[in-house]
């Protein structure tokens, strides 16, 4: 029994608060967790951020409305699916995964929420738990599954580390250098090359 975990932005899906940042112009938004490991100290600043800029939770959905899955993430979640049970782990918010799932097949997603005032505001966030994704995948295992993971960020390098076997998916060259125990990924291709021994 297997079950394969993955991150959603950076590996099927494009990082929202880089498209937000692009279209709101904004480069203090560009910081992912690919730049700042803290999660919490990265949410802190992106919701100062959106209030110094007058800008609400509408004004972000209204991008991730006009974005698409990475070139080839539905094919390679559809193949990927055929052949085992896929989960997705994610840092991100349910107000932001609706539409997303929907462009993906509606995926099972694990997420966080966000805390919104009543003018629209973002004021605030909800994790599932700390440090979810490896709880996520601990978890899993006590179920008695084998579980693989990919993801391409720090945020991701504990799940890796807790699966039963980790890779990563087109991550910065920084954090290959701080994490070269894990095989990397640069396609989708190669992914599933690396997951076909494990899921077949």
């Amino acid at each position: 029994m297997h079950i394969v975990c993955l991150d959603l932005e950076g590996v099927l899906f494009p990082e929202v608060w880089i498209a937000f940042a692009e279209k709101t112009r904004i480069e203090e938004l560009r910081l992912t967790t690919r730049d700042i490991s803290d999660y919490s100290v990265l949410m802190q600043h992106r919701i100062k951020v959106l209030r110094e800029h007058n800008l609400k939770l509408t004004d972000i959905q209204d991008v991730i409305s006009c974005m698409k899955p990475l070139e080839g993430a539905v094919d390679f979640l559809n193949t990927l699916r055929e052949k085992t049970q896929v989960i997705i782990l994610s840092d991100t918010f349910t107000q932001f995964a609706k539409p997303i799932m929907e462009m993906l097949g509606w995926p099972t997603i694990f997420c966080n929420e966000l805390e919104i005032d009543h003018d629209g505001y973002v004021c605030g966030f909800k994790l599932r738990q700390e440090d979810g994704k490896k709880q996520a995948v601990r978890a899993l295992k006590s179920l008695n599954y084998k579980v693989y993971a990919s993801g391409d960020s720090y945020n991701d390098t504990t799940m890796l580390a807790e699966a039963d076997r980790g890779f990563f998916f087109r991550p910065p060259e920084k954090i290959i250098s701080e994490f070269p125990d894990f095989p990397v990924a640069r396609e989708y291709d190669e992914l599933l090359n690396l997951l076909k021994p494990y899921i077949s």
